[in-house]
């Protein structure tokens, strides 16, 4: 069995595959886990749409195909997980071939009987 990309010990079709088909994520890690594959996919309209609305505004969706299609994506680590806050790092190889890591403490709010990603802030950052 292939693990699922969000590194959960079960296959894609049965862990974020259905949510990004639209089951709705039960905990802001599961959609957190969930957008991660979605970068892996290239499932530009779900981390769209998991954004939440006030924000989505300042997304552009060239922007975020781009990142999702230039990296390839090699692992997802969760650093600490709480209700509303995930922290993760995100490892991938850039365009260039370089190692990188996408080190972000996640904010999700839930409304509307939905969970959404809200905004992030880079740990290690000024």
């Amino acid at each position: 069995m292939k693990k699922c990309f969000c590194g959960a010990n079960k296959p894609f079709s049965g862990c974020c595959g259905p949510i990004i088909k639209g089951l709705k994520a039960d905990s802001a890690e599961k959609l957190m886990r969930s957008r991660y594959s979605a970068y892996v996919t290239h499932a530009i309209d779900y981390i769209i749409e998991t954004t939440h609305p006030s924000k989505r505004q300042t997304l552009v969706r060239k922007e975020i195909e781009e990142w999702a299609k230039t990296n390839v994506w090699q692992q997802l680590e969760i650093v600490n997980s709480g209700e509303f806050i995930v922290e993760f790092k995100a490892s991938f190889k850039d365009r260039k071939g370089k190692n990188q890591i996408h080190h972000e403490k996640s904010e999700f709010v839930f409304e509307n009987d939905s969970w959404y990603y809200l905004d992030g802030e880079f740990p290690g950052e000024s």
